[in-house]
């Protein structure tokens, strides 16, 4: 039998006693303050705090309005904090169970909550991980070996823009910039016509390293605190104009939205798998005997202004990811780079082996020219303005599920 809360969980609910995922919330009237979500509860650790359940840490780090100070207390305080959350929410513990004026103050409806970005990013840096999406795209724009010879060797990435990470449900303008019309050597300013999500994860820096000290590959996972899912807005057609010789710039940094609950690398432990084999080996720098890949299926939905109902237009995993994430923070840090709590690492586009795992329009609608039939008899080659578009993911247990919930935001003018 699975492990039991005493809080009603349907075996659908991405939240059992199995996860446990952090927080940043406001109930109403009140301040920010850190709490995990079980079923369709969130739990005040703030409350937990001050009755003296969490003893071992101060009570500032969860009436903090960030998780910051959290993050930065290291692997093991948060294996403490959950090992006490989860003796406490147990379905045979009287102690939290049988106490109605405690629950009371402590749990709250997540309907009646709102969110808040979860972490002070300090710094959000995006990574170019999936083999297949990087394969698409050399294929899109023409390139006879569509993978450039150093992607094999190292996790290619950027650094991205942290001021512009939003929370889930913050409303996603459409930006305008240089565009170069088809046939024309000169560009004009306009708001970009080819919107694109990428479907990402992505997770928060723990204690960080200091400047000049890199962190082997043996203690990366240490500097873990959690995963959320991400999804990075791209306007294609402004990318496609400025990316040279630099890269990605204007096109990707007006947006960035993350789901609001931090999954405890912890609560993954069980779901853990071999990514795809590497070949050519990497550096020793970059070698890893453990399986670092999660088998997280990851879904894409979208829901156009006329629509009733959101509909389903991806399918993917994040076990298809070719560069993990402890090769990622390793290879960051490698130079010296000093990483702090909050910082945001992202895994890049996560696509799949076949067409229907893609995870961008740029590739699903392989640049336009193949469009998507929706149930509401449109089409969509990139988004129009009035579409919602919705990320989720999960890992299937025996009985339950660890979920991430959802991200999402609608495309205004």
């Amino acid at each position: 039998m699975p492990l039991q809360s005493f809080i009603d969980v349907a075996a659908t609910s991405h939240f059992p006693l199995q996860n446990l995922p952090y927080g940043i919330f406001s109930p109403p009237g009140g301040m920010p303050r850190v709490g995990v979500a079980i079923g369709d509860f969130v739990l005040d650790l703030s409350v937990l705090a001050e009755a003296g359940f969490l003893a071992d840490i101060d009570t500032a780090v969860f009436t903090a309005a960030t998780l910051n100070p959290l993050m930065a207390l290291g692997s093991a305080a948060w294996q403490s904090v959950r090992a006490t959350l989860q003796t406490l929410l147990r379905h045979d513990n009287p102690t939290l169970r049988d106490n109605a004026a405690l629950r009371q103050r402590a749990f709250h409806a997540q309907r009646d909550v709102t969110m808040h970005l979860p972490a002070h990013i300090g710094d959000y840096t995006d990574f170019y991980s999936s083999r297949e999406h990087a394969s698409n795209v050399g294929r899109i724009f023409g390139r006879e070996v569509p993978l450039l010879d150093n992607w094999l060797h190292l996790p290619v990435g950027y650094h991205g823009r942290a001021s512009s990470v939003v929370v889930s449900g913050t409303p996603i303008r459409r930006p305008s910039g240089q565009v170069q019309q088809p046939g024309t050597a000169v560009p004009t300013f306009a708001p970009t016509q080819e919107l694109d999500f990428e479907l990402e994860m992505g997770f928060f820096v723990g204690p960080g390293n200091a400047l000049g000290q890199p962190v082997p590959i043996a203690a990366a996972e240490a500097h873990i605190f959690g995963l959320v899912l991400v999804n990075d807005w791209s306007a294609r057609d402004i990318q496609r104009w400025e990316y040279r010789p630099l890269g990605p710039f204007l096109a990707k940094n007006f947006a960035t939205s993350i789901s609001p609950w931090v999954v405890p690398l912890a609560a993954l432990e069980p779901f853990r798998v071999p990514g795809p084999a590497q070949e050519p080996l990497p550096l020793p720098y970059l070698q890893t005997k453990q399986a670092g890949a999660f088998d997280i299926h990851l879904e894409v939905w979208l829901e156009t202004a006329v629509m009733s109902a959101p509909t389903p237009i991806s399918h993917s995993n994040f076990r298809h990811l070719y560069w993990n994430m402890a090769q990622q923070l390793t290879h960051h840090t490698i130079t010296g780079c000093n990483l702090r709590p909050g910082d945001l690492l992202a895994s890049g586009t996560i696509s799949g082996p076949t067409p229907g795992s893609y995870g961008s329009l740029l590739e699903l609608t392989w640049r336009g020219t193949q469009p998507i039939a929706l149930p509401s008899g449109e089409t969509r080659t990139f988004l129009q303005d009035g579409d919602r578009l919705t990320l989720t993911g999960w890992c299937q247990g025996d009985g339950y599920r660890v979920g991430f919930g959802e991200v999402s935001g609608v495309v205004v003018a």
